[in-house]
């Protein structure tokens, strides 16, 4: 009853399937009554008279009564069927519905809950934690109502027996024995419950490393990993193999412990009958409707083990179900159409946890139109800043504004509508170079997608493909170069055409021809718009109107180069460490 209370949140799923599931209940009651009711006249009213000495009965009459025999398992096989398959069908829907929730709740969650967490892990818990909420779900819909009703139709067989006058004695004898088939299915119950939740856990990190190992299959080649990754992987699998297996114990023993109890119910019977006198049919159709209070009894069993399985894998969707969606809407937002892109950051505080904070009551004023270079070592808080503008992550203090509206007021979709970014490693999706650069405006007609990619010099390179604008780029764009892949991202800037841009060392990582054509993208880009350039190269920030020095979570100095260059010592380090160096 715990396991069912804890999954009775989540019943709503059920009740997004009510066309299906009241079909599968009435299949299922129909099943449970040619079963635990049904089968046992069978075999007492419809058997004795064809075999009873001397019956002399005729053909045609043996034939009726033998006709009974298929018509009554033909019933009960088409319920069974018919209760299988709307089951079956509410499970694949309640599976679409869960993982389709949990992947939506994970694309409004703060950036910094999913960075704190392995990307594997997320996905065992999208993929198998979610399979294993529907399969219990699925079977409370099916077993949770067939099982017992097979179970009260065999008992109130028995109760009829009893008020018949057949083997009062013996009835409830029976009767008195069914419970004890409870007693393994709450110690079984017990001791899966907390291996499954080290099962789940130890898939998700198995998940987790298998994730990890394909990401950096260059890395593993290069540095000659191959075998420490399968040693790597294997111990996990192995820790896995034997976290399963001592689950099968336990879920395993179930079934044949109940069978004994059965068979010691079904013995003493046979005594007492033997005793008492009970005539074969009698007793035959008694150890029938034993057999069909067993059966359902050890399928309860059965559903209280993947109860306490889903528990286990409830607790982990739940670090991600329940986790308070913290970066929202706000209740009366303010309509933005296009802003100008004043930046005002007023006395503005971050922290990812309690105690460790990363920037420090941080104010500074960036007029619209600027070009703001932010530098400073790794670290100091450069992209967390940048961060706060989007509201990737929040301001645990303080406030950012933009225009003098504070970002908090304004709807996501209005304020990332004004913001396009430009990363070190943009993210290009398994789809065609045409539909990732739409991403920067989705409404955008072809003639202005082709146009953004002139501008940001990709369109000769994408026309040289096979498939020109409609070639597939790869998972992560890895059929493309990083200077290729940096053009397309660009030029989805050139198409956004937001007020605000964000080059987050767009630069860092590319060959001189690259970034040759970068940079000159780049300056027609930025034209007429507020600029963020996080860069560790300073031959891209020079000529920025205003430069921000970072250092520990806060800005220690301000101007231009020149003015940074004579009057900041952590500034002119930087600078002169790398001009020396080139």
């Amino acid at each position: 009853m715990r396991s069912l209370r804890r999954l009775q949140p989540y019943f709503h799923y059920l009740w997004a399937q009510r066309r299906t599931v009241p079909a599968a209940i009435v299949y299922g009651a129909l099943y449970a009554a040619t079963s635990g009711f049904g089968l046992p006249t069978l075999i007492q009213y419809v058997f004795p008279p064809i075999f009873a000495p001397g019956g002399g009965l005729e053909t045609s009459t043996v034939a009726m009564i033998a006709a009974c025999i298929p018509l009554a398992f033909l019933l009960r096989g088409i319920t069974g069927y018919l209760n299988s398959y709307y089951t079956q069908l509410t499970g694949v829907r309640i599976l679409e519905a869960i993982r389709l929730d949990y992947f939506r709740k994970l694309q409004v969650l703060p950036l910094s809950f999913v960075q704190n967490r392995q990307v594997g892990d997320l996905i065992s818990r999208g993929l198998s934690d979610t399979a294993q909420l529907q399969q219990a779900i699925t079977l409370m819909a099916n077993d949770g109502i067939k099982q017992p009703l097979t179970l009260v139709m065999a008992l109130g067989y028995l109760v009829w027996q009893a008020f018949t006058g057949q083997g009062v004695g013996i009835v409830l004898l029976c009767l008195a024995i069914i419970p004890l088939a409870i007693f393994p299915v709450r110690f079984v119950g017990r001791k899966i419950v907390k291996r499954a939740q080290v099962l789940q856990a130890q898939l998700g990190s198995a998940t987790s490393v298998f994730s990890e190992n394909l990401a950096a299959s260059r890395e593993v080649r290069a540095f000659g990993l191959e075998q420490q990754q399968t040693n790597r992987f294997g111990a996990l699998t192995h820790d896995l193999v034997i976290s399963q297996m001592k689950i099968v114990k336990y879920a395993q023993a179930l079934t044949p412990a109940i069978e004994v109890i059965s068979a010691g119910g079904v013995a003493l019977t046979m005594f007492l009958a033997y005793d008492t006198g009970i005539s074969l049919d009698a007793f035959l159709a008694l150890v029938g409707a034993l057999y069909f209070a067993y059966e359902p009894m050890k399928k309860i069993g059965a559903l209280n083990n993947e109860l306490k399985r889903a528990g286990a894998s409830l607790d982990r969707l739940e670090v991600v179900l329940l986790e308070p969606v913290s970066i929202a809407d706000p209740v009366s937002p303010v309509t933005v159409d296009r802003l100008k892109g004043e930046l005002t950051f007023a006395n503005v505080t971050f922290a990812y946890k309690t105690g460790e904070t990363v920037l420090h009551d941080l104010t500074m004023r960036i007029p619209a139109g600027a070009v703001c270079a932010l530098v400073g070592p790794s670290g100091a808080g450069k992209s967390t800043f940048v961060n706060l503008v989007p509201r990737f992550f929040e301001a645990t203090g303080g406030k950012v504004l933009i225009d003098g509206l504070d970002v908090r007021d304004m709807r996501l979709a209005d304020l990332r509508r004004n913001i396009a970014i430009v990363s070190q490693d943009p993210v290009l999706f398994n789809d065609s170079i045409y539909n990732n650069l739409l991403l920067g405006r989705p409404d955008a007609q072809r003639d202005e997608v082709i146009a953004a990619a002139k501008n940001a010099f990709a369109h000769d390179f994408i026309i040289a493909e096979k498939d020109g604008y409609d070639s597939i780029v790869g998972e992560r764009g890895v059929r493309l170069s990083g200077g290729q892949k940096q053009r397309i991202a660009l030029a989805r800037a050139f198409l956004r055409n937001a007020p605000i841009l964000i080059l987050d060392e767009a630069t860092s990582a590319l060959d001189s021809e690259s970034e040759a054509y970068i940079q000159t993208a780049l300056q027609s880009l930025v034209v007429g718009k507020t600029v963020l350039i996080i860069a560790h190269r300073f031959s891209t920030i020079r000529d920025a109107s205003m430069i921000l020095v970072f250092n520990q979570g806060r800005i220690v100095a301000s101007g231009t180069h020149a003015d940074l260059h004579a009057q900041s010592a952590l500034y002119r380090s930087l600078y002169d460490r790398q001009s020396g160096g080139t």
